[in-house]
């Protein structure tokens, strides 16, 4: 059978699990990454830290944006055109989203580079911590295009089902940042010591590894599409396809991270240690989107196919068996993290003003994972169905919960740091219930019956 008959015909339980698994294991390499790079530079003081704290939600933006929102709807599309048998649709689709990856990156570079330290200022970034916080964020944002390059054609190559080959390509990259950090953080051998500058390097240099092997690979065509680099008429209709997804599903990762900006401000006022440990705790946060995303993955692309070949309610089978995976593996790590959080919160730092927020933080947060890893992976299966707009609309809930009660706190002029993170613990259930409520009351549901597939996805062949 191609794979395409497995994603259709196969037991869903045992074809989510094969799919997934790859992708597991890729972000949980990301997530040792993620780990190692703070390790890095919690060595380089709480300055550094704090640094880091100021640009990590616009880091994990771009990854959330390139894999998660654009990346999906990428995906989604793909996996459409490949359930209803048509391949041609899939490699024009391919070739547009390799040129939105380097059109995204522009962007994003002339935004950080022009506008980075009034953003940073306007997060509570000052003096040395502001400085560190450019230090990082112009190395990064020079080389950006390598992230998003290389999480569009991920997309791409998770689309066709070889879920194994996108891991390999990540993983590969991962473990050249890890390397690379530690040689240039610290100064090894001949190679200068560049401080929290060599961190960021690392990340462009692991990145842009990773997007040279899936272009290698795409342009041989055994993944079952050809990125074809002339042949393919530019069609304004193609980007439409997949913006029109992309860019509602790119509401969330605004949220989300704007969430951890409205939290950033409030707790920036609290000192620096305050802002080192939120910052190590909420970062733990955002890596349960990559284990999550691991398995959201498998879930568009099947979604996708099953939805391109008409198989609605197979689809939604597929939804909550991904969602409820999502929940356990999420729920257990916040679970432990809020009984243990030295396990989490000691890694990093020996300051212990630091250590005793970060453990606040995920003793307070952690019992909520449960509920983000739900509505999440569920804002992932939406993808595959192209169909996005309830997810979105909770992502914008919880931001309003917790910038709403933020505002209050701090009007009562005896707010604690501990308030704010009752209120990101809150917004996280509101955000999980919201989402799956609307899905099992029919937001998946096809307008017109008779054509479940979403024709967007025609447009890069018509």
């Amino acid at each position: 059978m191609n794979d395409r008959t497995v994603i259709l015909t196969a037991p869903i339980g045992r074809t989510l699990a094969k799919l997934a698994a790859p992708n597991i294991v890729a972000m949980f390499v990301m997530l040792a990454t993620s780990a190692a790079e703070v390790w890095y530079i919690g060595h380089l003081g709480t300055t550094a830290l704090a640094g880091l704290a100021l640009v990590f939600p616009m880091l994990m933006l771009t990854n959330m944006l390139s894999a998660g929102a654009i990346g999906g709807a990428v995906a989604g599309a793909v996996a459409q055109r490949l359930g209803a048998g048509d391949r041609a649709g899939a490699e024009s689709l391919t070739f547009h989203a390799l040129l939105l990856a380097l059109g995204m990156a522009a962007l994003f570079a002339a935004i950080f580079l022009l506008g980075g330290r009034a953003i940073f200022a306007a997060l509570g970034g000052s003096d040395m911590a502001l400085d560190q916080a450019l230090t990082y964020s112009n190395w990064i944002f020079a080389g950006c295009a390598a992230p998003w390059l290389a999480n569009i054609l991920s997309s791409v190559i998770r689309a066709t089902g070889r879920m194994q080959m996108s891991a390999v390509t990540l993983v590969a990259g991962s473990v050249t940042q890890i390397v690379v950090g530690g040689l240039l953080v610290f100064g090894v051998g001949p190679l200068p010591e560049l401080g929290i500058a060599g961190a960021a390097i690392a990340v462009v240099v692991g990145f842009g590894l990773a997007a040279v092997l899936q272009i290698i690979y795409l342009r041989t065509g055994r993944a079952g599409v050809t990125l074809r680099l002339t042949g393919i008429p530019v069609r304004l209709s193609a980007f439409a396809a997949l913006l029109r997804v992309g860019l509602l599903a790119a509401v969330s990762p605004f949220s989300s991270v704007a969430t951890v900006i409205v939290i950033t401000g409030f707790v920036a006022r609290f000192g620096d240690e305050a802002l080192a440990g939120y910052g190590i705790g909420a970062r733990l946060e955002f890596l349960m989107i990559p284990t999550i995303f691991g398995i959201g993955a498998a879930t568009i692309t099947m979604i996708g196919v099953s939805f391109g070949a008409g198989d609605i309610e197979r689809g939604h089978r597929i939804g909550w068996a991904g969602a409820l995976a999502a929940s356990v593996i999420t729920g257990a790590i916040g679970l432990l993290m809020a009984l243990v959080p030295g396990l989490w919160a000691h890694l990093f730092t020996d300051v212990e003003a630091v250590r005793a927020a970060c453990r606040a933080y995920l003793q307070i947060a952690g019992p909520a994972y449960g509920f983000f890893g739900l509505g999440l992976c569920l804002y992932f299966a939406s993808q595959g169905a192209r169909k996005v707009l309830w997810p979105v609309l909770a992502g914008l809930v919880r931001l309003g919960l917790i910038a709403g009660g933020g505002a209050l706190l701090f009007a009562t002029g005896t707010a604690e740091v501990t308030d704010f993170f009752w209120l990101i613990a809150g917004g996280m259930v509101a955000y999980g219930l919201i989402v799956a409520a609307a899905i099992r009351l029919g937001a998946w549901r096809p307008r017109d019956k008779t054509h479940p597939a979403n024709d967007a996805a025609r447009a890069a062949t018509h």
